[in-house]
């Protein structure tokens, strides 16, 4: 589903820096390919990946992931998020009862 249009908004306007152009794992937008340039805006995931407005925003109104590493944002899709939370609940169950499981065991 798409990602909250709230979530959208508060995506943080980054303008990139000889900083980011050097410490960045790549020096082109992951989406169009494009390179940034010193003082060009860019949205910033909560990730930290960066892309530029015109290939990010059409992209999270498709999908609520970042399309580097997937981290996802909330929806406004309730179903989807009641079933993201039981599988973050599962997931820790789950870790809880290996973690038991092994300082018995052990």
């Amino acid at each position: 589903p798409p990602a909250s249009k709230e979530a959208v908004q508060a995506l943080p306007a980054v303008k990139v820096t000889d900083k980011h152009l050097k410490e960045l794992s790549t020096s082109s937008c992951p989406i169009c390919l494009g390179d940034y340039e010193k003082g060009e805006s860019t949205k910033q995931m909560p990730c930290d990946h960066l892309f530029h407005p015109g290939c990010i925003l059409p992209w999270l109104e498709k999908t609520n992931s970042c399309p580097v590493c997937r981290h996802e944002l909330p929806t406004d899709n309730e179903a989807y998020e009641e079933l993201r939370e039981l599988k973050v609940t599962e997931k820790e169950r789950k870790h809880r009862v290996e973690s038991l499981h092994s300082s018995m065991f052990s």
